[in-house]
């Protein structure tokens, strides 16, 4: 009976439910007033997620789509063209601290989802000239990155491209701290910095392949 209790007040606590409350308004301020590109059924951004309203027409959302608190959209570049720099299709889930930078185009796939602190850019920065303050050096011109659906990108993880483009494959999984500058096959599994491939499941055989510990 005690048990029960407990239970009965944790999930009555009155600023969790305040808390809630704020989060699903917050929600729907940016549903209603930002000027997305298009935006999905039952999105859901914490409060303290950054997002500017000038970069809003940029970015498309699909449905189902959260962001967990602290998570930052990022376009430095006001794009020329009209078409989408995120794209977050259905079902994607950003962790807390997530960062997602985009010039040219970042799109995650349906039901991908993110851990804490995940970085991903399109871009970097010049830093060639050091004559010059950091602060002077313009962002490379960059390429694009695809993660396809039912990924998961573990805690830490960088995913960056300096230049072409980075397709990350269906129901992959980028481990912790990898640090990710190359494409990556469908159903695979990548550790380190720089990361690799490090074992590859095969959908036809039900079999890991590429240095599965079963081998």
């Amino acid at each position: 009976m005690s048990i029960t209790r407990t239970k009965r007040k944790a999930g009555d606590d009155p600023f969790a439910l305040a808390a809630r409350i704020i989060n699903k308004i917050h929600s729907q301020w940016l549903i209603w007033t930002y000027p997305f590109h298009s935006v999905g059924l039952k999105f859901w951004a914490h409060s303290s997620c950054e997002l500017s309203r000038s970069v809003a027409p940029y970015i498309k959302i699909g449905d189902r789509v959260s962001m967990d608190r602290d998570v930052y959209l990022n376009i430095p570049c006001i794009p020329k063209a009209e078409e989408p720099v995120i794209v977050l299709e259905e079902g994607c889930q950003i962790g807390r601290r997530c960062l997602i930078s985009a010039r040219n185009r970042v799109q995650l796939g349906k039901n991908t989802i993110f851990g804490p602190s995940v970085l991903v850019m399109d871009h970097d920065y010049a830093v060639d000239e050091l004559v010059n303050s950091i602060n002077d050096q313009k962002p490379k011109e960059g390429g694009t990155i695809r993660i396809e659906e039912g990924c998961w990108i573990g805690f830490g993880a960088a995913i960056v491209c300096n230049k072409d483009s980075i397709t990350i494959g269906k129901n992959s999984v980028i481990g912790a701290n990898a640090v990710v500058t190359k494409s990556v096959p469908p159903f695979s599994v990548v550790t380190g910095n720089p990361g690799r491939v490090i074992k590859q499941f095969d959908p036809v055989t039900h079999e890991w392949v590429l240095g599965s510990v079963s081998r």
